[in-house]
């Protein structure tokens, strides 16, 4: 490669990251600033959105209280907010039979209804539900497969989900 090849490269490549930038462009793994130090989590059951969320919220630099049906919160730190996690619901449904009424594409949905609320009551978000939805085409020769399948599928729409609350617990 010659010096003009390189230094042209380089400009193109300096030029892209000055347009990504001052488009707003920031990677998904990018840290969010949360307005809050501190999270009182209240949920009806320990989940894995239960458990991921918690992880995202402490990376991101907050103190997170679980409260979970029979689990003694501790007196201190009083948090500033309270994450309700009201449902978190997994479907699934059949969308698609064959002739001999055989399945065969399946809908999987995940629901997850919460609000933000300070420890008056004050409301921050009102109940807000987010939901994901992914299709799965299904065949009753490979069932081992499909369910390893149906559970990435699961475990993708549970991400989302929680990159999305993140997000907005960000702008509250």
């Amino acid at each position: 490669m010659s010096v003009d090849t390189r230094r042209r490269a380089w400009l193109v490549a300096l030029a892209a990251a000055v347009g990504l930038a001052g488009c707003g462009f920031r990677l998904r793994g990018a840290q969010l600033s949360l307005p809050f130090r501190t999270l009182r989590l209240q949920a009806g059951a320990d989940s894995d959105v239960v458990q991921s969320l918690r992880a995202q919220l402490q990376a991101s630099g907050v103190q997170v209280q679980l409260a979970l049906p029979g689990v003694r919160l501790p007196a201190t730190p009083v948090p500033e907010v309270v994450l309700l996690l009201e449902q978190d619901v997994r479907e699934r449904a059949v969308v698609g039979t064959t002739a001999a009424g055989q399945v065969r594409e399946l809908l999987l949905r995940r629901r997850v209804r919460w609000a933000l609320r300070t420890l008056d009551g004050r409301e921050l978000i009102g109940p807000t539900e987010l939901q994901q939805e992914r299709e799965l085409a299904f065949a009753e020769t490979v069932v081992l497969g499909k369910e390893a399948e149906e559970a990435l599928l699961f475990d993708d729409m549970r991400a989302a989900i929680v990159r999305q609350l993140m997000v907005r617990l960000s702008r509250a």
